[in-house]
């Protein structure tokens, strides 16, 4: 059935005495455009969206909208996979708002790290297969694949946010409607422009069908109300400014740590904080603390910001949402989209404005690869400089760090650690995993013993 009349369908079953296929017959000859009109955006049951779901495929995006697609709590999807696919053959995306010379520059620099993303393939290939002969139980093609495999988990580093991937996803109408009025909001063109094909793609039939005889547009009542989450936007220029013209003073704690955990004592402090974050380049513990010395009518002010253009259907901001657990993660961007597909969690980005360098992967070195690396990095930086901004964030490479913030129960915590560390995974956010746990040994290890990490030093390389 057509989501919107799915969710038409399971509404009624819970609202009659019928059974539901008396309740699919009511639908086929009632108008469930305008019973969602009534109760879902009139009288807002937004519950009875949650019952109609749709998939979505974009494809020849770029990596960034790809992540900005991504970045809902209730979403499932996949999108295309650096560690098994050779990504220098679809070329890049050219951000819409360059002109003139910026283009040029923009797609040299592009230019450069893809060229050196094949060079550092090549160089990892061979060094891996000395370094790892094929076990006389293992089929030539299996290790062939496992070498690639391995061997683009670092040449991904020179991979960056301007590169086309595809993305197959599943929502409710509801996160849909969400999504689409975020999107229509975001920094940067192309996402917004993506925004608006979602709209357009739910007033219409499905392009891909199983049925030959689906013809019905996917979600057509959706399509008419999802307008841009103007809430969303002026709240972000609102906090913006008020954290250039008052954020100052905030203290430097010194040490910085790829992974810092913050257990927050005082809920007001933490969420002035966090709403803080994402327009700030400090870290949250140095932030956090800061906050927690304000006065409480200065916290509150932060409050009053965030919500003073709220309108009666807006959600809360994402930033009221709290954490017993606030990892703030200073990681690089490869890392950054893996640790971002999981959803038990409140995630919170600062922009990629490349301040924190990049990573070089210690196995560079013994491959002889580490010179054309930092480079092909030093050149990139190098163009992001010159370029405008949001256009520049689209050279920003995967070996590039940024600051992202995880807030989470002990449990997600328990189950990112335990999986993201075990030997099938990259090294990076392996790395990552394994810190996560240390950081919860630190502050409560009757907690932290129960977290079976697998410490990065235990390896199987050859192992999918």
């Amino acid at each position: 059935m057509p989501p919107e009349k799915s969710a038409y369908a399971l509404a009624r079953y819970s609202r009659s005495a019928d059974s539901i296929r008396q309740s699919v017959e009511w639908v086929r000859t009632h108008n469930s455009q305008q019973f969602l009109e009534s109760y879902y955006f009139q009288y807002g049951h937004q519950s009875i969206a949650d019952l109609g779901h749709t998939v979505l495929c974009f494809e020849g995006i770029s990596e960034v909208a790809a992540t900005e697609i991504e970045d809902e709590t209730l979403w499932d999807g996949q999108a295309k996979s650096s560690r098994y696919q050779d990504f220098s053959k679809g070329g890049f995306i050219t951000p819409p708002e360059l002109a003139g010379g910026d283009i040029e520059t923009y797609q040299a620099a592009a230019r450069g790290l893809l060229a050196a993303y094949q060079t550092i393939h090549g160089l990892m290939d061979a060094h891996l297969r000395v370094q790892l002969p094929r076990p006389e139980s293992m089929k030539p093609d299996a290790y062939g694949r496992n070498i690639a495999a391995r061997a683009f988990d670092v040449a991904r580093y020179l991979l960056f946010w301007g590169i086309p991937t595809n993305v197959g996803q599943v929502t409710s109408i509801r996160t849909l409607e969400k999504q689409i009025r975020r999107l229509r909001v975001s920094e940067f063109a192309e996402v917004r422009e993506l925004g608006l094909e979602i709209a357009e793609a739910c007033a219409a039939p499905p392009e891909c069908v199983w049925d030959p005889g689906a013809t019905e547009p996917l979600a057509p009542t959706l399509a008419r109300h999802a307008d841009p989450d103007a809430h969303r936007a002026q709240s972000q220029a609102d906090l913006a400014q008020w954290a250039a013209q008052n954020l100052t003073g905030v203290v430097d704690a010194g040490e910085v740590r790829r992974v810092e955990l913050v257990r927050p004592d005082d809920t007001l402090a933490e969420i002035a904080a966090t709403l803080l974050y994402p327009v700030c380049q400090h870290p949250f513990r140095d932030l956090y603390e800061t906050v927690r010395g304000w006065s409480r009518a200065r916290q509150a002010e932060v409050l009053d910001v965030a919500v003073q253009s709220r309108g009666n259907r807006d959600d809360l901001l994402r930033g009221f949402h709290g954490g017993l657990y606030c990892f703030d993660m200073l990681i690089d961007i490869g890392a950054y989209r893996d640790m971002h597909r999981h959803r038990r969690c409140h995630q919170y980005r600062q922009e990629y404005a490349g301040l924190h360098g990049y990573e070089v992967p210690t196995v560079l070195a013994a491959a002889g690869a580490e010179t054309e690396y930092r480079a092909a990095m030093d050149a990139t930086f190098l163009a992001m400089s010159q370029l405008p901004n949001p256009a520049r964030q689209y050279l920003m490479p995967f070996g590039a760090r940024s600051r992202f913030l995880f807030k989470m129960d002990f449990a997600e915590a328990e189950y990112i650690a335990r999986v993201r560390s075990g030997v099938k995974g990259h090294f990076s956010y392996r790395e990552i995993a394994w810190d996560m746990k240390l950081r919860v040994d630190e502050v409560e290890p009757e907690l932290g013993r129960l977290i079976q990490a697998t410490p990065p030093w235990v390896e199987d390389p050859l192992k999918r």
